[in-house]
């Protein structure tokens, strides 16, 4: 019993010394309904094409990409393309579906974005397309102008992963799922053979023989023979939300939890981020590693007793709101609840965790437009922002 307590007491000295560090203070703002005359159907990506003409995307998890201007008195969307015939989605298998969007650095000139979706000409087979604008309308898509990239087949249909982004570098790069059921059953996640369970980096303007995109020659896994080389980090199990922040160029990346544990994971080149040997920071299962000097620890992670499902989000760096410049803001889809993370890069360790004051949300996406405004999506298919708080 003595032990048992001495223990307890040794532990709680340690979390509390830890939690000393980091500034837990509720922010003074308030979530406000970003466009209230619209409502979307299981909304999951927000993005804008950085072409100047401020509009705002939102795609549809059945395989809808709708526009708007960014005006709140909107009272309706545009179809900027509807693929759904070839989209699965069902309400009981809810993580397959269009899943991800991103629009080429320079579409104002190529009019080409890209998107990810499972497809449905072939079981739990997930798929990345290029598609072009319209040559006569800036608000429609030509949805014949479909060239596929790559073709990924899944085993199950949970953990697909599935957010695009370019990076600063001008590549794209692609987030893959550990292939579902639970606790990584082919063990993907630490295997550099398959593409599952990793984030991916191609690049999109030029195509090497037998593809449509070629691999950049400084991806970290090019000249290893047992290893895709389109792999530039690993051992994820399900990314949900990942951005570069605009200011610094950071990549953020926030990995869905099994069991007990969520994280938000700063991605660097050939990354080993755990997953299936570690749950964040924690031993996961008979054959897992808490301690291994080639695992990167993610720089937060958090309980299942404050939320069970991430949402990635981004770094603020817009203008409307000066005390939320430079924070990571992400959410829990399970619980509801919305915090702002602050990052100390020299200090190398996460400084303030602030939570935003916010009713209980299942907060699906978050996304930016071109001021680098965040606009978030609920389960319900609604669209926030956040204010500063009025009293």
């Amino acid at each position: 019993m003595y032990l048992r307590l001495s223990f307890t007491v040794a532990l709680l000295a340690i979390v509390t010394s830890v939690s000393a560090h980091v500034d837990e203070s509720e922010l003074s703002l308030q979530v406000d309904r970003a466009f209230p005359n619209l409502r979307l159907r299981r909304p999951v990506v927000i993005a804008n094409a950085g072409d100047g003409s401020d509009r705002l995307f939102f795609v549809t998890q059945q395989g809808v990409i709708h526009v708007i201007p960014n005006d709140p008195t909107v009272e309706e969307t545009t179809t900027f393309l509807d693929i759904e015939s070839r989209v699965v989605y069902q309400d009981k298998e809810n993580e397959e579906g269009m899943l991800g969007l991103a629009f080429h650095p320079n579409y104002e000139r190529t009019g080409e974005f890209f998107v990810y979706y499972t497809t449905t000409d072939a079981p739990h087979t997930s798929v990345v397309s290029r598609f072009r604008v319209s040559k006569d309308n800036p608000n429609q898509a030509d949805p014949d102008s479909e060239e596929e990239l790559l073709r990924v087949a899944q085993p199950y249909w949970n953990h697909n992963g599935g957010a695009l982004a370019f990076g600063p570098d001008g590549y794209l790069y692609i987030a893959l799922g550990d292939g579902g059921a639970a606790d990584d059953p082919h063990r993907n996640g630490q295997n550099l053979e398959t593409l599952l369970g990793s984030i991916l980096r191609i690049n999109v303007d030029r195509k090497d023989e037998g593809k449509n995109y070629s691999i950049p020659q400084d991806n970290p896994f090019v000249r290893h023979e047992r290893a895709r080389s389109e792999i530039w980090a690993y051992g994820l199990r399900n990314v949900w939300g990942m951005s570069f922040d605009r200011e610094t160029g950071q990549f953020w990346a926030a990995d869905v939890g099994q069991n007990i544990w969520e994280e938000i994971n700063l991605i660097v080149r050939g990354g080993n981020y755990g997953w299936n040997l570690r749950e964040a920071k924690h031993k996961f299962g008979a054959n897992g590693a808490e301690q291994r000097d080639d695992l990167i620890d993610p720089i937060w992670e958090y309980h299942h007793d404050l939320g069970k499902s991430i949402t990635g989000g981004s770094v603020y760096r817009g203008k409307r709101l000066p005390g939320l410049v430079g924070a990571y803001v992400y959410a829990d889809y399970v619980s509801g609840r919305v915090w702002a993370l602050r990052y100390d890069d020299a200090k190398k360790r996460v400084v303030a965790n602030h939570a935003i004051p916010a009713k209980s949300m299942p907060v699906v996406a978050f996304g930016e437009d071109e001021q680098g405004e965040i606009y978030f999506t609920d389960a319900f298919g609604f669209i926030y922002q956040f204010g500063a708080a009025t009293n």
